[in-house]
Parts: C-alpha cells; structure tokens; sequence
C-alpha cells in the first residue's frame, strides 16, 4: 500500500476562491519515503499581506512559477491509485481535487488524515496540530507553513503512526464509506455514533464551546451525518468544518416539535452558521400610548426591545389591516388609531378620554379574547405520555410533554406548569397554526 502525504499552501481558506501558491508530495510505503516532489505554484491572485507573513512565500516569489495547469498532470500521476494522506486531510484533498478538475483531471482516491490517525493510536497528548506533535514525539520539522517541509513532518508522522498501530486502525479507516474518511478532523468519531435515529435538534460546537450551527431532523443521527457526506469547496462549508469539534442533541417527540425547538434555539443563541432564519423575527408590533389630552392611542411601529406589542406583523400593511378592524369594530377615532389627519378624520367630537379609553380596552380585550387558545396533543417520547405545544391568545407559550391527560387538560393554568416557555415569533406561530388547521382532531381548545 501506497500513500501520497500531501501538503499545500494557499491564498485563502476555500477552494472556490482561493489558489495554491505551493505543493509538497512525499510518496511513501508506510516505512520509508519512495518519492519526494514540491513546487511553489503561481495562483494568479495577489497572496493576502498576513498570509505571506505566516508562510514566507510572498508575491515575487511566485510571478515566474508554473500555473496549477502547467504541473496538473505531473500531480496527478503522483497521486492516482495512491491513499492521499495529510494532517486534516479534507482541506487539502478539497484543494487539490478543485484544481486538479479545472485542470481536466478527476481524483478520486481514498483519504487518511493524520489528525485523526493521531487521536485514535496515540491518544492522551496535549494537542494534535502537526507543530505539538512533532515536537512531542523529536519528528525534524524542517520549515514550517512550508508545502515540502510539512509534507515531509507529515510523513514521518505517518511512519510513526503505522508502526503503533497494533489494532489496525488505518485499516478500518480505509473501509468502505467509513466515517472517519469525511467527519471533521476535530469531531470524535465516537460522538456520531451515540446520536439517537429519532425526531428532534442538533447542535454544532466549536473549540471554545459556543454553538455555530444548529439543525433540526426527522433522523437526527443520519442528518447530522448528511453535514459531512461531501466535501464542498465553498468557504462556508470549509469553516464549518475546521471548527466543528462537538455535536450534542435534544430528543423531539414530533417534526413540528424539532421545528419550533430549532427556530428558538437559533434565536436565543444565534450561531454564526445559521443564516436561513435570521429574516424571520417580527419586525412590527401593535402598541399603545397615552397622549398630552390623556387619550390612549393605538399606534403600528417597529418592533422595540424596551416595548411589549400587543401583537405583532411581518409586515406594516399586515398591521393597519388589523388596527383599521379594531377601529370600525369599537367605533374608535382614526386620527387618535394614527390612520388619518385631522383634517381627513371625520369625528365631530370625541368622547372626553376616561371614556374613550373604556373602548380601547374594550378593544385590547376583545382582540385578545378572539385570538385562540388552545393545545396541539401527539404522541410523546415515551409510550405512556404525550407531547403538547401550548398557544395562549394566539402566540406560542412553550411546548412539554404530559402523562395524564384527562387530570392535565382540564384547565390552562394546570397545563402551563409541564411546558417550557419558548419565545415566540411569527414563524414558529405560522407552523403551529398551520398544523392545527391540518390536523384539528389534534387541537384542545381553551375557552
């Protein structure tokens, strides 16, 4: 068996957008080093300032070297029908698969990276980078951020892993699609395999701990896999993937459940790798206020953290439609609503504003007796229990799970003590509604 220890170094972190400035190839056997290539590659892109600084290799030292085409094709032959080995080994196989493509060549080998080689036969050391770890172990590291030079210490490393591996692990490595081929280079293999195949939220962590990406799924353990079955060259999936070093997760009894628990989630921690939702949050509101006469006065405006709206609208259109039914329902002064003038009002008079102020609450109370209350009841996690998703007045409480509903059901107030209160906003509420109105032979109304 043959490996191709590769390392390069590039302009950026993605292969989409970035070019290699430098390549280094060590072929070898397991035991020692058959071959041995390196080129400083012109990527046709002027090298970032702090990237020169970190490798040494700057915009002069690459003007006469050969374009990635030109030395395509030596590459190539240098890596097919080998294991392409280097420490976090999708990051340069991305690389170098991209170009090699654009260039007319199509690698498809299978993959080692020695990060993860490093962790699974000589577990237990400080760090895995390839600088502590030729430290610890005395491996020459001859120029580092240098393609030949960490290719090289790559190698070495190699050898030493292969010979300590007494229980085959580069073996079941190399079998069929085996998960440690694609998972990050920083995620335990281990942590995968303990995720359960069920309904519910996962959550992505990076080194320091913080939440960057979370998800939801009907297979939590297959989609959390699903992340990590390509190797895309974008710089969003690259990223994800140099920082992914945890996975955790929370059991959902239902879709919906794993649907609203996401969309809460994601906006209590707001991940950097969560983009999709961010447009969702409710950017009006129904508020009121007192003016200098002493008349309450219903206004829409922009959602403010320092006000509670009484309701809240995607849109401002969304909100005068609901303010102009209120108005003609209690007979209210469209220039106190903020819907006209004084001069397109219309009143002759107004009542004096203890009694105007009666139809304004009137009128809260009103719009909030008609929004529903209700609970949505499915099956639960357990076989003796269900779940249950809880909207008061028309937005979501929380949702939990009961095992006695007869004793449970019968009135709101005992049914809030088993949910978690969730924050709610116009999406998970559309999803809520949208279900009942699917499913009302699920729906337990609240009077």
């Amino acid at each position: 068996m043959l490996y191709a220890v590769v390392d390069i170094e590039t302009t950026g972190s993605h292969a989409a957008g970035n070019g290699i400035t430098e390549i280094g190839i060590v072929i070898h056997d397991g035991c020692k080093v058959l071959n041995y290539y390196q080129s400083l590659v012109n990527p046709q892109t002027p090298i970032p300032y702090f990237i020169q600084r970190l490798t040494g290799i700057d915009n002069g030292m690459v003007a006469n070297a050969p374009v990635f085409e030109e030395i395509a094709g030596q590459v190539f032959e240098l890596l097919q029908d080998k294991i392409f080995v280097a420490h976090n080994v999708n990051f340069d196989y991305s690389f170098v698969k991209h170009h090699l493509k654009s260039a007319g060549y199509e690698l498809d080998t299978k993959k080692l990276c020695t990060v993860r080689l490093a962790r699974k036969v000589l577990p237990g050391l400080p760090g895995y980078s390839l600088g502590k770890l030729t430290h610890h172990f005395g491996i020459t590291h001859g120029e580092h951020h240098r393609a030949g030079g960490d290719a090289l210490a790559t190698a070495d490393l190699l050898a030493m892993i292969v010979a300590k591996d007494a229980e085959g692990v580069i073996q079941d490595m190399l079998k069929g699609r085996n998960s440690e081929q694609y998972v990050p280079p920083h995620l335990p293999v281990e942590n995968l395999e303990q995720l359960p195949s069920t309904p519910g939220v996962y959550y992505f962590y990076n080194a320091a701990g913080k939440a960057i990406y979370i998800g939801k799924a009907k297979n939590i353990r297959r989609r959390v896999k699903s992340h990590f079955s390509n190797n895309k060259i974008n710089r969003q999936k690259q990223d994800f993937l140099r920082e992914t070093h945890r996975v955790t997760y929370k059991e959902c009894a239902t879709e919906l459940m794993a649907h609203i628990l996401e969309s809460a989630e994601i906006r209590r921690l707001w991940p950097v790798h969560n983009r999709s939702q961010r447009g969702f949050l409710p950017k009006f509101g129904l508020f009121t206020y007192d003016d200098q006469q002493g008349y309450t006065r219903f206004t829409v405006e922009k959602i403010r953290r320092s006000h509670k709206p009484i309701y809240t609208f995607n849109t401002i259109t969304e909100g005068y439609q609901r303010l102009r039914e209120i108005r003609e329902e209690f007979g209210l002064c469209p220039r106190l609503c903020n819907i006209a003038t004084s001069a397109e009002c219309g009143c002759e008079s107004h009542d004096e504003p203890v009694t105007y102020n009666k139809k304004v609450s009137d009128a809260i109370d009103w719009m909030r007796r008609h929004l529903p209350t209700f609970a949505l009841i499915d099956k639960g996690i357990e076989d003796n229990e269900n779940s249950c998703i809880l909207v008061m007045e028309g937005n979501l409480y929380g949702m939990g799970y009961i095992n006695d509903k007869k004793q449970q059901l019968k009135n709101v107030e005992t049914l809030q003590k088993n949910m978690e209160p969730l924050q709610d906003n116009d999406y998970i509420r559309n999803l809520v509604f949208r279900h009942a109105t699917e499913f009302p032979e699920k729906c337990v109304s609240f009077a």
